[in-house]
């Protein structure tokens, strides 16, 4: 089921998406979206009789983290490597603060403070219960489903600074979208799916979930020994090698099998 939040030009709501994807990840032109009576996480999937044409709606943020987006630092080897670091023992992890997701089509702000900004192609997890100490085999009993991210990153405050907060924290920085997937398994992403990015229609990553050093149930279960989770909250489980810079004008989309397409460009802040 493919869960979206969605506007024709008044209040948000929510909707399930149906209609085929093509190769691109796009749905086909007969795509419909059939309204929900509210958030998902919170009053389970009930239909209403409403429904409209996809192409008629704005899609928005799938999610709004209630808390926290959690990142997870070179989990990919090689693009630990391009990176010229070594790779983790154990799941690194930082925050980016809610106020950090857009949605698909919203702008990344390019602020002023930085001269190298970054994209980083990412599947990401949403939860869907609070959960604390969650064992790897039970990982999938609080996955709400799954959705692309682009962990926008200042590239050059982030080594100036050392610590990530400021080069991953910025308005905008979080892109989400286009939809929540709920039916796949983490053993989906274990034996492989692509995960694509293009920048200005040129390839610049090209990656498999199959390289994730942690893999998903691992990363749930690392994150909630640390901190509890609560319904709505993202992990970004990694970037695959590939990541670069981008400038204002700049078209960005990340695709990955079986999710869809998440597109932005880049915008002077």
């Amino acid at each position: 089921m493919r869960i979206a939040r969605f506007t024709t030009g008044e209040d948000p709501q929510y909707g399930v998406v149906t209609g085929d994807l093509d190769e691109f990840g796009q749905p086909d032109e007969d795509a419909v979206i059939v309204a929900l009576a509210g958030d998902p996480l919170y009053v389970g999937v009930k239909l209403l009789d409403t429904e409209h044409q996809l192409s008629d709606v704005r899609l928005l943020a799938p999610v709004l983290p209630r808390s926290k987006v959690v990142g997870i630092g070179r989990n990919y080897a090689a693009h630990a490597a391009e990176m010229g670091n070594d790779v983790p023992s154990e799941p690194l992890m930082f925050l980016k603060p809610n106020t950090s997701v857009v949605g698909p089509g919203d702008p990344i702000f390019y602020p002023p403070q930085t001269q190298n900004l970054h994209f980083e192609g990412e599947l990401a997890v949403v939860i869907g219960r609070i959960c604390r100490d969650v064992p790897p085999e039970q990982a999938t009993d609080v996955i709400h489903g799954y959705t692309i991210a682009n962990d926008v990153t200042a590239r050059d405050l982030q080594k100036g600074d050392v610590q990530f907060t400021r080069a991953k924290g910025f308005d905008s920085f979080c892109p989400l979208g286009p939809w929540i997937e709920t039916d796949l398994d983490p053993q989906h992403f274990a034996e492989g799916v692509r995960v694509q990015t293009h920048l200005n229609g040129d390839l610049k990553q090209d990656g498999s979930t199959a390289d994730l050093i942690f893999d998903i149930p691992t990363l749930v279960s690392y994150v909630s020994s640390v901190m509890t989770l609560l319904p709505g909250d993202v992990i970004l489980t990694g970037t695959p090698e590939g990541v670069g810079p981008m400038e204002v004008g700049d078209e960005v989309e990340i695709s990955i099998a079986g999710l869809g397409t998440l597109t932005n460009k880049v915008a002077q802040r």
